[in-house]
């Protein structure tokens, strides 16, 4: 039977600690790795019980509020290292058994790892330079609900309108219609009303919209990283708040895959066996990414041939041999690529460069 944690000897050297909103798990070991300290904790007792410990490294998992943890036990003068949830799971004993105390014990076996990828601590600036755009999207996830919302009840009456906000408004526009009978009354006034909170919700993502460019307009970074056909403000912005120090990534490769911009691997041996991409990564930065390879997509396709450069002639070119899907993830890749080498080395945008127009 354990002894007491009060009555051991030692000193926690490492811990993890399994965040939540209101109860904490954490688990301590000593530096032979023996456990020294496994409590659950409230919200207002966490600081309290590290403030009173030695300097220690400390784990924690990448979720809601482990940056603003992490500020606060490093002004205790712990380290304090964050970590993928992905990459923690491997850790914990039983997989059928998943409680605070094992994922707190989890967390703290893998932050001890000499090969684990850790994610860096943001600041509060950093932090709050994401906001307009987790705002916005939320405000664009709305608009997309409320229009299937008033898309359904339509095709309740027989009448099917197109998706795009602008000609869906068209379309409504003749149904909504005074002399228009096949619509009830009923339906026309909520319809309306739905078009209306369709109009709010779009005039708050211009509003962010704007927002968004001034800031990326006011940043040296952002504005060389526009300079890339396909790389908007919103992009610009979103990259340059979410990666905040491009050099962790050892090349342009990493920081596609970190994105989740390459194909799964299923290999063994001499077979190299690729499927479908990742996804992993950031969800909203790589949707932009591939967002703005659609629009440089277009571009290309669009641009006389005497007009393009290397890398838009090479995006003509691989368009037809691999389709659409495939050329847009391609793109997005490349970008990512581009983005990673104009923050980690601190250049300009070249499109004469000869590995530009590698896809």
């Amino acid at each position: 039977m354990d002894k007491p944690t009060a009555k051991r000897e030692g000193v926690v050297v490492v811990a993890g600690i399994d965040l939540a909103k209101n109860v904490f798990g954490v688990h301590g070991v000593d530096r032979h790795g023996r456990q020294l300290l496994r409590r659950r904790l409230r919200r207002d007792q966490l600081l309290n019980e590290f403030a009173n410990r030695p300097a220690c490294l400390i784990g924690l998992e990448a979720c809601s509020g482990a940056h603003h943890w992490a500020r606060e036990l490093e002004k205790l003068g712990h380290t304090v290292r964050i970590m993928a949830p992905e990459f923690v799971k491997p850790f914990r004993k039983s997989r059928l058994s998943k409680n605070d105390a094992n994922d707190a014990e989890a967390i703290c076996t893998a932050v001890q790892q000499a090969n684990m990828r850790f994610v860096p601590v943001k600041s509060v600036d950093q932090q709050a330079m994401l906001v307009p755009h987790r705002v916005r999207q939320g405000y664009t996830v709305e608009r997309t609900a409320t229009i299937n919302r008033l898309r359904g009840l339509l095709s309740e009456f027989g009448v099917v309108l197109p998706q795009s906000p602008g000609k869906l408004r068209r379309g409504l526009a003749r149904w909504l219609a005074p002399e228009e009978g096949r619509l009830p009354e009923a339906m026309k006034a909520c319809a309306q009303e739905l078009l209306e909170h369709i109009d709010a919700v779009e005039a708050r993502i211009a509003h962010y919209d704007r927002l968004i460019g001034q800031q990326a307009r006011a940043s040296e970074p952002a504005r060389r990283a526009m300079s890339v056909v396909g790389i908007g403000p919103i992009t610009a912005a979103a990259a340059q708040a979410s990666v905040v120090e491009p050099k962790l990534f050892k090349n342009g490769r990493q920081f596609g895959a970190w994105l989740g911009l390459v194909p799964k691997q299923h290999s063994s041996g001499d077979k190299l066996l690729l499927g479908q991409v990742t996804r992993r990564g950031d969800t909203y930065l790589r949707a932009l990414f591939v967002q703005g390879a659609r629009s440089a997509l277009q571009s290309a396709l669009k641009r006389a041939p005497d007009k393009h450069d290397r890398l838009s002639s090479c995006i003509v070119r691989v368009h037809p041999q691999v389709g659409y899907h495939k050329a847009l993830v391609a793109i997005a890749n490349k970008h990512a690529r581009i983005w990673w080498a104009l923050m980690a080395k601190g250049e300009s945008f070249n499109p004469a460069l000869p590995n530009v127009h590698r896809l």
